[in-house]
């Protein structure tokens, strides 16, 4: 089976100079991709705007029509983090639309996973405002999606950008639907995803936080993966994952404090193809988020796509963390007891 990925040149539309959620973020990452021939070796799938039944199903009418209206009327700021040019209502609505068409070509067989890269990123939006970086969240329209039009009734949403999706942890909360994990540095922005935070009524115990110090690297990502992520998706079992993939938490990037590499982004990348392949016959998606060292960015998703197409030896240019890392024994240990894993 094949690995897709979507990708239009609007998405650098969305912009603006000095800020780190910058059209180069993707230019870079396009132009790693051509150097090392990997788009020639992935199916490419359009990007078309999301449907706006779709996108209401998790975004209240009025912050809709707010973000339109901020975007013709030449742009301004949702929040002291988050903006919009001219352009950036048309580049959101592609940036949903284009996951949802990544997520119809893997449920219709097309393709077996593959990564959306689009901007802006999506998993701190809410529903009624845009929030760090985010305008719409991508990755819980395609949740909402496969639920209401592709009767799917159990998706795990992994999270591993650097921060804590606070977004699509609130919007599943009290659903058995979808099971959220995610890793993040904790305290951090936004503040949320306490390891407490399980879910709500039928959905306690479908929200699985991992807040992480500063400083855990490869092999502290790598046993979460494996002692904790991989038992509760045996255990609960999707017929779907899907992936916010933020990169930000590589050693290099300036706006977090821990370890990652390259390398170690593609374990994570092998392991999810892996348990796709056990679990949900390979369907797998993955979406951006963030990650804003331009460097460190695209070589790991480089790295991720290579794992996707069963690539065993990946190229890091960066090099491992110059720096220890954390030990996550004792997190490990405490969240396998909340979450009956022991």
């Amino acid at each position: 089976m094949s690995t897709s990925y979507v990708y239009d040149p609007l998405y650098l539309e969305h912009n603006r100079p000095g800020h780190v959620e910058c059209r180069e973020r993707l230019e870079k990452t396009m132009q790693v991709l051509q150097e090392r021939d990997l788009l020639d070796r992935l199916v490419k799938v359009g990007a078309t705007p999301v449907a706006m039944d779709s996108l209401l199903e998790v975004h209240l009418q009025h912050y809709v029509e707010q973000a339109k209206q901020a975007s013709e009327g030449g742009g301004g700021d949702l929040d002291a983090d988050t903006y919009v040019n001219n352009r950036t209502h048309e580049v959101a609505l592609l940036a949903a639309g284009g996951l949802l068409n990544l997520l119809e070509a893997i449920l219709e067989g097309q393709a077996e996973n593959g990564f959306a890269l689009v901007r802006p990123p999506g998993h701190h939006a809410l529903p009624g405002r845009g929030m760090g970086f985010c305008i719409f969240n991508n990755i819980a329209v395609a949740a909402k999606y496969a639920l209401k039009k592709k009767g799917l009734s159990r998706i795990l949403i992994v999270d591993f950008d650097l921060h804590h999706g606070n977004s699509t942890n609130d919007i599943f909360y009290d659903t058995d639907n979808v099971l959220y994990f995610s890793t993040h540095q904790y305290p951090f922005y936004p503040g949320t995803g306490d390891w407490n935070n399980i879910g709500t009524g039928v959905g306690e115990g479908f929200t699985v936080n991992v807040p992480l110090p500063a400083g855990v690297g490869d092999d502290g990502y790598a046993r979460i993966f494996d002692e904790l992520l991989y038992p509760i998706a045996e255990r609960y079992c999707p017929e779907l994952i899907l992936v916010s993939a933020g990169y930000d938490a590589h050693w290099a990037d300036p706006l977090g404090m821990m370890q990652l590499s390259a390398t170690g982004y593609s374990y994570l990348a092998r392991t999810l193809r892996q348990m796709a392949e056990e679990l949900c016959r390979g369907r797998l998606a993955f979406t951006l988020e963030g990650g804003y060292d331009l460097g460190a960015l695209a070589y790991s998703i480089a790295a991720t796509l290579q794992s996707l197409l069963g690539d065993e030896e990946i190229a890091d240019p960066l090099g491992p963390s110059p720096r220890p890392s954390a030990q996550v024994d004792d997190i490990i240990l405490h969240l396998k007891g909340v979450h009956r894993l022991v």
